[in-house]
């Protein structure tokens, strides 16, 4: 039974978020990551579980089969109706269901295991800083918390396709001027895939940040890095990418040098691409900010291009310019 809510006769899973959830389900790199993940911290007929953002219960049903004594599935979404369905179709037995923001729980139930997989192609804005904080509510002492840490990489795009097709705003028809609007697409994020050839040669890979997911992580995440490159190169954005361990030895991750999941990179476009030099230095600093649940985030990335003394590009870009209220 669904407790905390009452089960609505019929449940319509809309065809967008049913087709989101089977690409996570289709996701093999991600599932056999939280498989080995759940399988190093269950004691078979022991353990207690808590899947926060559980969804179709997929991550909940992989706890019970390798032994969890009993595993709760917290999730907001009507599609809790759904893996209760599913549970009774599989037989799974020792399931509890909340359909409730895990926030909102006063006295949640106490676990030796909280999952929760609420990442995003940008790795925090599925608010999972919030989440997870809050999570630990549920975590009997020494706890284990999945997943436990998180670092976030970036690297410079020389590829000019992603760049090029933003700029699609220049050929109106009828030489209407659109350049209000193309100055909002150089201020937002896109989701897609970049390969190692689209980025600065070399060893461009910089990790911008790094956090552990047991403690309580500012909000405000900032970092600064820089590259010196070897060869002239144009740049014309940047690709952010993350890696996560879930438990000690086990990560997941979505690198462009990785196999592909379900998740892709991000692309942060430049609005004007950087002609850099052997010997100059790019610098990037990039921000980000999540304020709870439904809030998203907010991101800005700052770029300035060194030659000697001289300051010779300063670009700042923002996430929040690049939505229309």
């Amino acid at each position: 039974m669904i407790e905390s809510a009452p089960s609505p006769p019929q449940v319509r899973i809309e065809a967008m978020l049913i087709e989101f959830h089977r690409r996570m389900l289709a996701d093999e790199i991600r599932s056999a990551a939280f498989e080995a993940a759940l399988r190093r911290v269950i004691r078979p007929g022991e353990t207690t579980v808590a899947d926060i953002g559980a969804g179709t219960g997929v991550l909940a049903f992989m706890a019970q089969r390798l032994g969890a004594r009993e595993v709760h599935l917290v999730e907001r979404g009507a599609v809790i109706e759904l893996a209760a369905r599913l549970a009774d179709a599989n037989a799974i037995p020792d399931l509890h269901f909340w359909q409730a923001d895990s926030a909102a729980i006063p006295d949640p139930p106490r676990v030796d295991v909280v999952v929760a997989e609420i990442l995003g192609n940008l790795a925090l804005e599925e608010n999972a800083l919030e989440t997870l904080a809050d999570a630990r509510r549920f975590l009997k002492p020494g706890g284990i918390l999945i997943p436990a840490r998180l670092e976030q990489y970036v690297a410079p795009v020389t590829a000019e396709r992603p760049w090029g097709e933003l700029g699609s705003w220049d050929r109106a028809p009828l030489g209407l001027d659109f350049s209000l609007a193309r100055a909002m697409s150089f201020d937002n994020l896109y989701v897609q895939p970049l390969a190692p050839a689209d980025l600065l040669a070399g060893d461009s890979a910089r990790r911008w940040d790094a956090l552990e997911f047991c403690h309580t992580p500012s909000a405000r995440r900032q970092g600064t890095v820089r590259w010196t490159p070897a060869a002239p190169a144009r740049i014309f954005g940047y690709a952010l990418w993350w890696r996560c361990e879930l438990v000690e030895g086990v990560s997941l991750g979505t690198s462009p040098f990785d196999p592909p999941t379900h998740w892709e990179q991000v692309y942060a476009p430049l609005a004007e691409p950087v002609a850099v030099q052997p010997g100059d230095v790019l610098e990037l600093t990039l921000e980000t900010e999540t304020a709870g649940a439904g809030a998203g985030i907010g991101m800005r990335w700052t770029t300035l291009q060194h030659r000697g003394a001289t300051v010779l590009t300063q670009q700042e870009q923002d996430l929040g310019r690049g939505f229309i209220a």
